[in-house]
């Protein structure tokens, strides 16, 4: 079992603190898991199994739980008084009403509540007005980089395991899954689950199949400026007649189930939010491998994808930075104030035109917030007036 140490540790600082652990992410980036990981640790800190009451909605022995009145009644039967329980609901958006269950488990006084989602809608809506400012969310995603590097310590070849990396998936079972033909039956599976049971089932989609079309679109385009009438446009001059407004639904409901990130963009000079040209990124590359398969891709905006993931891991907000005539690839905003990079696979030439123009971007940021060029180029950690060159896999690692 991997250990999803700073996922851990998060739900460790909360321990106790009387504030709803809300764990959200994409089907099988590990958040069961991570729940066993802190039941581990509460037993290791003296906690009883009859203090830990844990319900996956997910598995066939709790089918007959449907309402919120009776998920409320099942754990309640368990608690024991005057104990300090800890309460696990696993995919309690499975359960009608789940909310008004979660609420009233929050306010007894002994019980500290956890719960996991894969879908966005955990927090909208009655959830979010219901239990305002009593809630705290940890984002999880498939395997970083790092955590994937540790499940190999014999293996020292960095860049043969970034190979495997974005095409094997980052989802932790896959791992576990040695025919590349069987890693593919799997990550199609996943997908199929999100599709059918996330989104078609929960907003009653006619056209599964369009569905299916527009997010293979996406998969195709990540880290470029996507406009929902472009995508419309696109789709219906191939032969898939779409309207800009179905475009806008199917994209809401992919970014719900979080298999496809959304970032807007912002003009660094004007100091403004831009509503126009959008990015998506892909949860995992390797699940784009598996439904666009081996055709060519754009290894820079793979590259890109992964970099974005993994800002986002460290808990920055990010935008897509538009400096002029210029794009900055991210703004990233964090504790300390705004970071930009630029990412590039390479930037070696033979004139060194490539290099100018990755730098270009960052060279027109007036400012003195830090500037980083992350690329594949094994070279030394260089600074271009101050632009720091970084060899991307030790930035992943660090």
């Amino acid at each position: 079992m991997i250990q999803r140490q700073e996922y851990l540790n998060s739900l460790i600082s909360f321990k106790d603190k009387k504030l709803i652990k809300v764990v959200t992410g994409i089907r099988r980036c590990g958040k069961s898991t991570l729940f066993e990981l802190f039941q581990d640790y509460l037993r290791a800190d003296g906690i009883t199994d009859e203090q830990i009451i844990s319900v996956n909605l997910e598995e066939g022995e709790y089918d007959d739980i449907e309402t919120y009145k009776q998920l409320y009644s099942f754990v309640t039967e368990k608690v024991v008084p005057n104990k300090k329980m800890y309460i696990f609901l696993d995919e309690v958006q499975r359960v009608s009403e789940f909310q008004k269950a979660v609420d009233s488990l929050y306010v007894k006084k002994n019980c500290d509540v956890y719960i996991t989602g894969s879908n966005a809608y955990l927090l909208s809506g009655e959830l979010a007005t219901l239990l305002s400012g009593r809630y705290v969310e940890i984002k999880m995603l498939p395997l970083s980089f790092k955590e994937y590097v540790s499940v190999f310590p014999e293996n020292p070849n960095q860049e043969r395991l970034y190979a495997d990396y974005i095409q094997n998936s980052a989802f932790p079972y896959a791992l576990e899954i040695e025919k590349a033909k069987d890693k593919r039956q799997y990550l199609q599976g996943i997908y199929d689950t999100i599709v059918l049971k996330d989104i078609v089932a929960r907003r009653r989609f006619p056209d599964t199949a369009m569905l299916k079309s527009v997010a293979r679109f996406m998969f195709d385009n990540i880290g470029n400026l996507c406009s929902t009438k472009k995508i419309a446009d696109t789709m219906t001059s191939a032969g898939r007649k779409i309207s800009v407004h179905t475009v806008e639904s199917y994209l809401t409901a992919l970014t719900d189930c979080f298999i496809l990130y959304q970032t807007g963009r912002y003009d660094v000079k004007g100091k403004q939010y831009l509503k126009t040209g959008d990015k998506y990124y892909a949860a995992d590359i390797g699940l784009r491998y598996a439904l666009l398969g081996t055709k060519k891709a754009d290894m820079g905006h793979i590259l890109e994808n992964v970099v974005f993931l993994e800002l986002a891991r460290r808990g920055y907000e990010i935008y897509i930075g538009k400096v002029g005539n210029a794009e900055v690839d991210f703004i990233a905003i964090g504790e300390e104030g705004e970071e930009y990079y630029q990412v590039a696979y390479t930037v070696i030439d033979t004139d060194g035109e490539t290099l100018r123009r990755e730098l270009a971007p960052l060279e027109a940021i007036n400012d003195h917030n830090p500037k980083y060029l992350l690329t594949m180029d094994n070279t030394p950690l260089t600074s271009h007036n101050g632009i720091k060159q970084i060899n991307v896999l030790n930035w992943l690692l660090k």
